[in-house]
């Protein structure tokens, strides 16, 4: 193999290796068996919620240890086709199994990366809420380049998105929106996004094309289960009800139905108008509610002097990455340092390496 093959031929051992010592291997497979063994006994579904929940944990541990074996046996298999083209000197078989290798070095470097996701709630659903800053059009203009910069990313991962609020800017954009993104791990992989994030570009809506820099604030909480209890008075809520700003038909923007739910000790605030139905946006603005309290509760835990629900001013000095179209294209987060130059393929969802990096180094 050539020193490049060879390289990644390591990357992808030590990978495998560390995956199978941190989710402990030989236990989890155990744990497989037994709870294969509940779901086989006659009584099973006597407790049809218990039931679903042991299913599902088996699934989780199941995936979990099929994607390492799949990647495994791949692995072995394309060294194996590798040295046997090279003793055959098929140099076009050669540079094809390399490719190949190559492709499972990413595989298992991401596969790395979600072992380590294992908080209570890292394989969780989540919404990203989006908000527009210092900037004007300008900065509504931004929110929504980053709503479809998740939008893109989400769909390349096979997520499902569904759009549970969104307020259009005054010319341009969006004000807010936030994004109910649905898929194995969503939570863990997209939890430090949070925060501020620059844009610097000439404006497009400029007549003198100066360069403007915008400011977009992003919030990510986890879509939390039924059976988390988390403790909301109706005296600390004010719930308001208001007509869908946006598109949705005749009855949509008729109608009352959009319902925004505001937190007094907290100032949080979750509406939704995504329904036709009031009693179904109330339900997902209250889901929402919940789970940015307890995203707020987490981040209490982590760290008592900071949360993730404070109003932090979205504008300079605050940015956790920044993203520059003009004079040349380059995205830096700043708490990580990972930089890439092809700007316009981040902001088309190509954003692994930054969400991989942050996870590595603050998870």
């Amino acid at each position: 193999m050539t020193p490049q093959d060879q390289r990644n031929a390591e990357i992808i051992e030590t990978a495998i290796r560390n995956i199978k010592n941190f989710v402990d291997f030989p236990n989890t497979i155990k744990m497989i068996r037994d709870l294969e063994d509940k779901i086989d006994c006659p009584e099973f579904w006597n407790n049809s919620e218990a039931a679903i929940n042991i299913i599902k944990e088996r699934d989780r541990l199941r995936n979990s240890v099929t994607a390492v074996q799949n990647l495994e046996a791949k692995f072995i298999d394309t060294v194996e086709l590798i040295e046997l083209a090279e003793s055959e000197g098929d140099t076009q078989s050669v540079s094809e199994f390399s490719a190949a290798l190559d492709g499972l070095t990413h595989e298992a470097t991401t596969l790395q990366i979600e072992s380590v996701l294992s908080g209570p709630h890292d394989a969780a659903n989540c919404y990203v809420e989006i908000n527009s800053g210092a900037g004007g059009t300008e900065a509504q203009d931004w929110a929504e380049m980053l709503a479809r910069m998740y939008f893109r990313w989400a769909e390349k991962r096979g997520y499902s998105i569904e759009i549970t609020d969104k307020t259009g800017g005054d010319e341009a954009g969006v004000k807010s929106i936030t994004l109910n993104i649905k898929g194995l791990k969503a939570y863990g992989w997209l939890k430090k996004e949070t925060g501020v994030h620059r844009l610097v570009r000439i404006s497009p809506f400029d007549s003198n094309a100066r360069r403007h820099t915008s400011f977009a604030s992003v919030c990510v909480s986890p879509e939390i289960d039924n059976d988390i209890e988390i403790e909301i008075n109706d005296s600390d809520l004010r719930i308001d009800t208001y007509r869908s700003s946006g598109a949705g038909g005749q009855h949509v923007n008729k109608t009352d139905s959009a319902v925004r739910i505001t937190h007094f000790p907290t100032g949080i605030v979750s509406q939704s108008q995504i329904d036709r139905s009031q009693h179904r946006n109330r339900e997902i603005a209250m889901n929402m509610l919940r789970s940015k309290l307890y995203a707020l509760k987490l981040k209490e835990q982590e760290d008592a002097t900071k949360n993730s629900q404070n109003k932090t001013d979205i504008a300079w000095g605050n940015q956790i990455r920044s993203y520059v179209l003009q004079p040349y294209q380059l995205v830096k987060d700043t708490r990580t340092g990972v930089e890439k130059g092809n700007a316009m393929a981040v902001l088309d969802g190509e954003i692994n390496e930054f969400l991989e990096s942050a996870i590595s180094q603050y998870n």
